[in-house]
Formats: C-alpha cells, sequence, structure tokens
C-alpha cells in the first residue's frame, strides 16, 4: 500500500482558459469534530461534477487553509455550489468548524505552468 504522505506534490495542471476557479481561505476552529469525514466526503461528490478540473489545498502553520477548486464553467461551478449535501457541509462549517472564511470566485484568462524534468 502506497503512502499518501510520500507522493508527489504537483499542482493542479495548467489549463486553457477560460475556466472557473472558486478559492476557499479558512481559519478553523479548536473543535473538528466530524470535519476530516466530511471534507473527504465532499472530494469524494466534487468529483462527479461534470467540468469539475481539480483541487489544490495549503494549509499555513499558522493555521490558515486554503482550497482552490478548479471548474471548466460557471455551470459546473454552480451545480457544486447548490448540491444539497455540500450545503448542508457548508451549513454544519459555519456553525462548528470556522472562525473565518472568505471565498473568491474569479474566471481564469491566462494559465501556464512549469515542470521540472
Amino acid at each position: 500500500m502506497s503512502d499518501p504522505s510520500h507522493a508527489p506534490v504537483t499542482p493542479v495542471e495548467a489549463y486553457e482558459p477560460p475556466y472557473y476557479v472558486a478559492v476557499f481561505s479558512t481559519v478553523r476552529t479548536q473543535d473538528q469534530s466530524g470535519y476530516s469525514e466530511t471534507n473527504v466526503r465532499m472530494e469524494e461528490l466534487v468529483k462527479n461534477i461534470p467540468g469539475y478540473l481539480g483541487m489544490d489545498h495549503a494549509q499555513t502553520p499558522g493555521g490558515l487553509g486554503i482550497t482552490v477548486g478548479y471548474f471548466r464553467d460557471a455551470e459546473a461551478l454552480t451545480e457544486w455550489r447548490s448540491h444539497a449535501e455540500h450545503r448542508a457541509a457548508q451549513k454544519r462549517g459555519r456553525a462548528e468548524w470556522y472562525e473565518n472564511y472568505t471565498l473568491h470566485v474569479a474566471k481564469v484568462e491566462r494559465s501556464h505552468g512549469f515542470s521540472r524534468t
């Protein structure tokens, strides 16, 4: 069995624009009961949204978390935003898991990448 902590770290690839990103920046509360399980479930669900392209995550030592979701079009992002289980998780997040958060949605007009080979 492979150890995910030793898997290569790579960002989501650069897609041909236009596409959309949802940047979710958070500071979490001390009580994270049920968060990990819900997070795994949300990652399973979003992969089934037509037009979902991928997701990047980062966490600073100081507690700032950033998740960037990539979507081919606004319809895919709207479908994810309005998914019933995702809506329930959002509600629970506001009630229990987040001290604060911001969400930024943007249309990507330029995108490129680099990889040392």
